[in-house]
């Protein structure tokens, strides 16, 4: 009895002391956690990062390596050879000129017909039956919309049957057959098609504008252009970006309309860069002067979208 009472721990004004290492082994273990979620982030990402690989990467790769080797069978290795025709084939500088014209057009139309079809239907009494008839010709593939539009360009289609029939046979042409006309035409074919995802963008832009802001401007007697331009347009800007940005890829990788509408022709007149790389390595049978068009294709591209994106960040303080 004697010794249990004296083995029995004190529970007066003593105090317990925390274990030792409690500390350190807490640390550890919020370590481990932060260990596994990453390597289970890790494996969740796996397998789009090596399809991207795969499927992009290499092939990219693949392809700047081809550029530097000539066409010959034993394809030896040729430096810059590939990329100095740009400077000596007349066809490759026609290219050129052709993509910055489905550039600048690409984005000008779409952004311009976009933005002011959206205004224009987004409050009007018949603004759903509107917006289906634009967006309609987005739900078309690229191979549809040129049908649609051989059609009525070629020298005996729809258009100059109109223009004849309304005694305006001065005007009638062959739409595809001279340069640049053919391609402005082609232009504003691609921008009926692209009007529609725009319109759509701006449409869901315009109706998140706190209607408040407009009440304001217009108690302190802005007009409907001032609205518009210091108002809306300021808070359009995220869709403004999204939709430039779209139409620019777009424009410079425009290949199926071209291609069903003209091949490229006559000649080699309407070639952008992507139907003159498809020209050179299958058409050709020049892999060596694809690749190098791919390269310079793609290297324009991600060029382009990286200034445009970096300006506008930067414009808004980010």
């Amino acid at each position: 009895m004697s010794t249990s009472t004296t083995d029995r721990p004190a529970t007066g004004g003593s105090r317990r002391t925390p274990p030792v290492g409690g500390r350190p082994r807490t640390a550890e273990r919020h370590t481990w956690i932060g260990r596994r979620e990453r390597l289970t982030a890790g494996g969740f990402m796996a397998p789009s990062v090596l399809l991207v690989a795969v499927f992009l990467l290499a092939p990219f790769v693949w392809t700047i390596h081809r550029s530097f080797f000539a066409d010959t069978r034993t394809s030896p290795f040729s430096w810059f050879d590939n990329y100095t025709r740009f400077a000596s084939d007349p066809a490759l500088t026609r290219s050129i000129q052709n993509t910055l014209l489905w550039v600048v057009g690409t984005v000008v139309l779409p952004f311009v017909l976009g933005l002011a079809i959206a205004c224009m239907t987004d409050a009007t009494r018949f603004s759903r039956l509107a917006r289906l008839c634009v967006v309609l010709p987005y739900a078309l593939s690229g191979s549809a919309v040129a049908v649609v539009w051989n059609f009525m360009l070629t020298t005996d289609g729809a258009v100059n049957q109109v223009l004849t029939s309304v005694g305006l046979d001065s005007f009638a042409q062959g739409w595809l057959l001279t340069w640049p006309g053919n391609t402005l035409v082609m232009i504003l074919a691609n921008a009926w098609q692209a009007t529609g995802v725009a319109v759509i963008l701006f449409l869901v832009g315009l109706q998140s504008i706190p209607p408040e802001t407009l009440e304001a401007g217009s108690l302190d007697g802005a007009g409907s252009w001032q609205q518009f331009r210091h108002i809306v347009l300021p808070q359009l800007r995220p869709v403004s970006i999204i939709v430039i940005g779209m139409s620019l890829v777009n424009g410079l990788k425009s290949f199926d309309l071209i291609w069903v509408l003209t091949q490229g022709g006559p000649g080699r007149a309407t070639e952008t860069l992507a139907v003159s790389m498809y020209n050179e390595t299958f058409l050709e049978l020049r892999p060596g002067a694809g690749a190098a068009i791919a390269v310079v294709l793609t290297v324009i591209v991600l060029a382009a979208s990286w200034l445009y994106l970096r300006r506008q960040l930067d414009v808004k303080g980010e």
